[in-house]
């Protein structure tokens, strides 16, 4: 066997002595981070192998073969102790990752909080549940509407002083955002002449030019009411409102019948229910006359049954207009309508079913 050259001779001992000092580092690295340095510095482009392998150039052809082939083995040998020192560090983590999001089965689930109804919305279907329990059919129509359904079939010509009074949002001249819920009246009973009896409730969304103000909005909820069949009269709407109040508002509540003027009833009628606050005894919210106003209502007109196909002669019918905001102020003791679409989470949450 031959014998190399002090020169080599060198080589092989600062290989010997990089190799163990450079593996005693990486065994005693603490962290991922740490381990990348030592990697760096030994095994970088200017780490330190790569500095004693420069000093090659020096060798014999006799010396370099086994030079290269001793640093190449410090090189694997690094190499592979970096690699499982890192495999270690990742398992390290995972480990404590896994104990620190571990999931306890047994605890409790946590429940994601549950929305309730909106108010309106409660007393929208309270409404109807009373309705729907006397017979009546729900159905809905446009917010679109035509002047034809919204002024004219309902007894309320070009001109008629009673359209100022809705102060309207007209799209065109034909089209409008309706004021009312009664156009389903005459679409309804168009689409279902000369049939009888015809009982409907219809929600939904109107809009007027108000000033928004506590009691006021420029878009509310309205649900119109009608019933028409043979021989239909007051009695029959003055029963059908004390059911629905007290249905609504408890057993002891009384109803009262005003005259009044709608161009698509004869006779009219405001409906007035006994304070809910006072009880009929006077105070300042009924302004001590015992009693609140809360809707309209009247025998269908005439010339509204003639415009639908129907003959007056033979029926007859009611209708009711019920402001959903007013009765759910009253059902929940409230005096500002603008508590409805302010969205504000802190009043929304205070309502459950009723």
């Amino acid at each position: 066997m031959e014998t190399q050259t002090p020169e080599a001779e060198a080589l092989l001992a600062a290989l010997d002595a990089l190799e163990k000092s450079a593996l005693q580092e990486v065994a005693q690295s603490e962290s991922p981070e740490q381990l990348e340095e030592i990697r760096v510095r030994y095994l970088g482009k200017k780490g330190l192998l790569t500095a004693t392998l420069r000093r090659m150039g020096s060798l014999s052809s006799h010396d370099r073969p086994v030079v290269g082939q001793r640093a190449n083995q410090v090189k694997e040998r690094l190499s592979s102790a970096l690699e499982e020192r890192d495999t270690l560090f990742q398992q390290e983590r995972m480990q404590q990752r896994l104990a620190r999001e571990q999931i306890d089965v047994t605890l409790p689930g946590r429940c994601p909080p549950l929305g309730t109804y909106h108010p309106l919305t409660l007393v929208l279907q309270r409404i109807l549940e009373i309705f729907v329990g006397l017979g009546y059919e729900m159905v809905e129509g446009p917010e679109l509407e035509t002047d034809y359904y919204n002024f004219e079939a309902l007894n309320l010509p070009k001109g008629h002083p009673a359209r100022e009074e809705q102060d309207t949002f007209y799209i065109d001249n034909e089209y409008l955002l309706r004021t009312q819920t009664s156009p389903m009246q005459i679409r309804t009973l168009q689409a279902r002449r000369p049939a009888v009896p015809v009982k409907i409730v219809s929600p939904g969304k109107v809009y007027r030019r108000d000033q928004d103000d506590a009691t006021h909005s420029h878009q509310f909820m309205q649900l119109e009411v009608l019933c028409v069949d043979r021989g239909i009269t007051m009695a029959h709407l003055k029963g059908t409102l004390l059911h629905f109040a007290r249905a609504m508002f408890g057993p002891q509540q009384e109803v009262r019948l005003r005259p009044s003027f709608f161009p698509f009833t004869e006779p009219s009628a405001e409906v007035d229910l006994r304070c809910l606050y006072c009880g009929g005894k006077g105070c300042r919210i009924c302004k001590e006359t015992g009693w609140i106003e809360v809707l309209g209502s009247g025998m269908v007109h005439p010339h509204v049954l003639e415009m639908a196909g129907y003959d007056p002669e033979q029926v007859s019918g009611f209708a009711v207009g019920v402001g959903i905001e007013r009765i759910a102020m009253l059902y929940f003791g409230l005096d500002e309508i603008r508590h409805f679409y302010l969205n504000d989470l802190r009043f929304l949450e205070q309502f459950t079913r009723i």
